[in-house]
């Protein structure tokens, strides 16, 4: 019997082999992301008919877990924040320099924390046992340096830590925002015309 590190590498082979997949007149054909993207909508929705869609999962169980502890957490402080999963990087920043911004555009955040008024507060990413495989250290990286630049706090979150980790964590954030804003950003929502 393998490893449980070993264990959890081919369930993680396992889970991205499946999410590559396409399906096809033919059955399941590896998903290829050589394929120019088709933008003309009638073609989209010619291929769209043509092809079978099943519903797969936004977050793995790990990660929805790491979810509610967030939500717990906020709303055990009392904080007017959301949590958002599955957000992409070229949704909530912004860069003059074109060639950075496509380094990020279509990369993920398993988790974004965000103010009321939809301020990215805070990326929560989820690294389980099987994460650090190939190059997900560099796509790490380039996602921690991209938030840092635009003051969007980073938490990483692994297996050994618990909910009270996550609490501890976003209260830190929460007492570090409150000395840095000022009153009127504090104030409560309804003080505020939609």
């Amino acid at each position: 019997m393998g490893s449980r590190a070993e264990l959890a590498r081919q369930a993680w082979w396992k889970r991205r082999w499946r999410r590559d997949q396409a399906w096809t007149s033919e059955g399941v054909v590896p998903f290829n992301p050589g394929v120019s993207p088709v933008t003309d909508p009638a073609e989209q929705l010619r291929f769209v008919m043509a092809a079978r869609f099943e519903k797969r999962r936004l977050l793995s169980r790990s990660e929805a877990h790491v979810l509610y502890a967030a939500e717990r957490a906020i709303n055990t402080a009392d904080l007017k924040w959301r949590v958002m999963a599955q957000v992409s990087l070229g949704e909530v920043l912004s860069s003059p320099d074109a060639r950075a911004y496509s380094a990020i555009n279509s990369k993920r955040v398993d988790l974004l924390i965000v103010s009321r008024f939809g301020d990215p507060i805070a990326a929560i990413e989820y690294q389980g046992h099987g994460h650090y495989q190939g190059t997900a250290a560099a796509r790490d990286a380039v996602k921690k340096e991209a938030l840092r630049k635009a003051g969007v706090r980073y938490i990483e979150v692994t297996p050994e830590n618990g909910p009270e980790d996550m609490t501890r964590e976003i209260s830190r954030i929460a007492r570090s925002l409150d000395a840095a804003l000022p009153a009127q950003i504090t104030e409560p929502l309804a003080a505020h015309k939609w």
